[in-house]
């Protein structure tokens, strides 16, 4: 049989495209991308080498403010798994179409509290302080950071409008997310910020955490996870899933002192809460 030039050409196009897409195909089936909420990021980041010593598939995670990586995911049309930091966000991805509804389940439970530096060296008992002349206060933007909205909403509900602007007066800096709230508390770079309760236990050296009355507390918040709409390899990112949600998963996240249900948050605070939904953080919070 004979093969013009243009035939081998063709030959070597489709086998050189065949080539490619069994690549591809095997690089999805080895690589996981994750877009993740930094309210997990030091349990999540154990996962991750946990997951990969088990497995071999190799899992790159995008961390920040659960709105900026689901903006990045959506921009980038990419990505296996949505893990933001509140059900807020999630609930913004599923309306939206962005993860795969049937597939979301929840990690862990968090609770809002103030963080302060080891030793308390300012004295800050309860929320009300946050409100003397000269102290150094930090939340993460609530724009784009659950953690930041959650921090708006207790002050929303507990604050004079007097005390609200005194509080603003002192509120030095918006973070970009929940690992950058924590760390303007170990750097000293903060006074105090109204954060996560587990804030302490990632750094126990300098993070102390004052719960709030669970009066002050509006609702309990819980990290979720979904499958995105962009996902090559969705039996892996269920693998993944069911790793998180396992007892191995589960251990990790119990070493940082997350709540496991939401029985365990709410024994913890003394009274039952609403647990998850959504908040609309009003548009004078929005602009530092």
């Amino acid at each position: 049989m004979r093969f013009s030039f243009k035939n081998i050409i063709s030959i070597v196009l489709l086998s050189l495209m065949t080539v490619l897409a069994a690549a591809n195909f095997t690089f999805a089936a080895n690589r996981l991308l994750v877009y993740a909420g930094a309210a997990s990021k030091p349990p999540t980041e154990e996962v991750v080498k946990a997951y990969e010593q088990k497995t071999g598939i190799k899992t790159d995670v995008v961390f920040g403010g659960s709105g900026y990586v689901l903006s990045q995911m959506k921009l980038a049309k990419q990505g296996d798994l949505y893990f933001p930091g509140s059900s807020d966000y999630m609930e913004k991805a599923k309306r939206d179409g962005d993860v795969f509804a049937e597939t979301e389940k929840v990690i862990v439970y968090l609770v809002p509290s103030i963080n302060v530096q080891k030793g308390n060296p300012h004295s800050i008992r309860t929320l009300k302080d946050l409100t003397k002349p000269d102290l150094r206060v930090a939340i993460a933007n609530p724009e784009g950071v659950c953690v930041g909205a959650y921090a708006v909403e207790i002050i929303e509900n507990e604050f004079t409008p007097a005390e609200k602007a005194a509080f603003k007066k002192n509120l030095i800096n918006y973070t970009g997310s929940c690992a950058k709230t924590a760390t303007a508390i170990s750097l000293k770079q903060a006074d105090a910020v109204i954060g996560w309760r587990v804030f302490q236990y990632w750094d126990q050296e300098r993070i102390e955490t004052i719960p709030l009355p669970k009066e002050q507390i509006p609702r309990i918040g819980y990290i979720p996870i979904a499958i995105a709409k962009f996902t090559q390899n969705r039996e892996a990112a269920q693998a993944f899933i069911d790793f998180l949600t396992g007892p191995e998963g589960q251990a990790i996240f119990a070493k940082y002192s997350y709540f496991a249900t939401p029985d365990e948050a709410m024994a913890w605070l003394g009274k039952k809460k609403p647990v998850g939904g959504e908040y609309v953080v009003p548009a004078d919070w929005l602009k530092k």
